[in-house]
């Protein structure tokens, strides 16, 4: 058992999402101090830092504090829509990258040289030269 977990391991699947893993962490972090430290205090200036969590209603004994997933909801949109801003950003970097790679200097081919006749065409001019030396 511990040598078929040695070979799990060793597997390239598994190193991969284990750096996919931690990017995916470090990215995290990245984007939700984006969204907390920049966009978030600019949103502030034009909606004044109204906080959904407040609100609530109750029903019979229940409290429903909707408020807080109104937050989670406009949170989310905020984070999704920086990481496509991101993603989008790093696509086009990556497309430009390609397209610089892509642009290689054209080295000019040689002209052609002229190339004499094959083997068969020499062999079917032997040929027609026989045949007209016979008649």
């Amino acid at each position: 058992m511990l040598r078929e977990f040695k070979i799990f391991i060793a597997k390239g699947n598994v190193i991969d999402m284990a750096v996919g893993i931690i990017i995916g962490a470090s990215f995290t972090a990245i984007v939700t101090s984006m969204v907390e430290d920049l966009i978030n205090p600019f949103l502030g200036i034009f909606i004044g830092g109204v906080d959904f969590g407040a609100l609530s209603f109750g029903f019979g004994e229940a409290q429903f504090m909707y408020g807080n997933f109104v937050n989670s909801v406009i949170k989310f949109l905020i984070v999704a829509w920086v990481v496509f801003l991101l993603v989008k950003a790093v696509n086009r970097m990556k497309d430009a990258t390609v397209r610089r790679q892509v642009a290689v200097p054209v080295v000019p081919v040689a002209p052609e040289v002229p190339k004499g006749p094959t083997a068969e065409e020499l062999l079917m001019e032997i040929r027609d030269a026989l045949k007209a030396g016979q008649r």
